[in-house]
């Protein structure tokens, strides 16, 4: 009897289901702000730019150039070459030689216990003198104006922590079916003003391309010591600002600051797999039940219009139009504010197919405990159910 009535509310589900994550991206679309959306700030005070660098022979020579060519008063950039076996280290050299403020570090020995990243930032942290302390990937690029703004923003939100989304540069087909959904996700599943106002830990995203801390607040949760083996550091420091009191802000970069997270399909598969899980924090029925929902909620009215309804359902074409009306008006936004082709909303089917499949196979390799990145093995994680 139970069965028989979620059958017939089922399709209801969805709509309302679809509707919420409308109405999120809506709320957030107009309560994300840009960064050259706040005053400048009356002092700049020093800054250090943290760059992490593995075998980034295709990205450092372009990311440290433009660090250098910031129009800020004060800043050094820090980078640690982390046991490269590429030519990262040489192009280093090339830059360093003409004068500027970058400092290159070599890295130590990865220890027990430390995923490689995490003990590569650490190292930075501990060698930074900065008032401010901006970590940022070896893949991005910024703007000239790019510290000057988000120091400005920072001071004017009187926040601890601003990590802000890039513009994604997707050169492949492969790349723009894939990278596209975590911005997606992001913007139509975590109510950033809820976040930011409430101060709830558990909507908060934090992005490791870009984070901008008061360095005293950096020290109160512990730096990266703290989370030295946990596989998602940027979630998981966000998670620690908000619960320890202080004040963490998201906010738009697409204007200062562009990334190419990954080259090609075959990257970003092994990039996603290596982390979608550990988002979930490795809980595997939480996880299955996510993406399951996920799959069905934006999938299955597109298969309801193209066979003309399903009658066992009490599925009817009208109401998978509704919800396919609403996925892609939410995936739009999304897609708008991050700068990404507007076309791109129109294949959501294929995007999030490929996404599904890339989510179980994260979990697949990470019950099989297989996994590395740049050459180093990741130690399998312990699964919750």
């Amino acid at each position: 009897m139970i069965l028989a009535y979620y059958w017939q509310v089922f399709p209801y589900t969805i709509v309302g289901f679809l509707a919420v994550g409308l109405l999120i991206a809506i709320l957030n679309y107009f309560s994300i702000r840009r960064f050259d959306q706040f005053p400048a700030a009356g002092y700049f005070p020093r800054v250090s730019v943290l760059v992490p660098a593995r075998n980034e022979e295709a990205n450092i020579k372009g990311c440290i150039e433009s660090l250098l060519a910031q129009n800020y008063p004060d800043f050094e950039v820090l980078v640690l070459d982390d046991n490269s076996t590429d030519q990262t280290r040489a192009i280093l050299e090339q830059v360093s030689r003409q004068p500027s403020v970058l400092k290159i570090h070599d890295g130590e020995a990865l220890p027990p216990g430390w995923l490689g990243k995490h003990w590569a930032c650490h190292q930075l942290s501990q060698k930074a003198v900065g008032e401010l302390l901006l970590f940022t990937d070896a893949d991005t690029r910024h703007r000239p104006n790019a510290l000057r703004d988000s120091v400005s923003a920072l001071i004017a939100q009187d926040a601890d922590l601003v990590t802000a989304f890039p513009h994604e540069e997707m050169l492949t087909w492969g790349e723009k079916f894939t990278v596209p959904i975590l911005g997606f996700s992001i913007f139509c599943f975590f109510p950033i003003f809820l976040a930011e106002n409430l101060r709830l830990p558990v909507f908060s995203v934090t992005i490791g391309q870009f984070m901008l801390f008061r360095r005293s607040a950096f020290d109160a949760i512990g730096g990266y010591e703290t989370i030295r083996d946990h596989p998602v550091d940027d979630i998981k420091l966000g998670h620690n600002i908000i619960t320890k009191g202080f004040r963490w802000r998201l906010m738009d970069a697409t204007r200062h600051v562009t990334c190419r997270m990954y080259r090609g399909f075959s990257h970003a598969v092994d990039g996603f797999t290596k982390n979608i899980f550990s988002v979930f924090n490795h809980h595997i029925l939480l996880y299955c039940i996510g993406w399951t929902w996920i799959a069905v909620s934006f999938l299955l009215p597109i298969y309801v219009l193209i066979s003309h309804g399903i009658p066992s359902l009490a599925f009817p074409a009208s109401i998978a139009a509704t919800a396919v009306g609403e996925a892609v008006l939410m995936i739009s936004l999304a897609y708008r504010r991050f700068r990404i082709p507007a076309v791109l909303a129109l294949l959501y089917p294929v995007s999030l197919s490929i996404f599904t499949w890339i989510a179980f196979r994260s979990l697949f390799y990470s019950l099989i405990g297989y996994g590395s990145w740049k050459g180093r093995e990741i130690a399998p994680p312990l699964i919750r159910l």
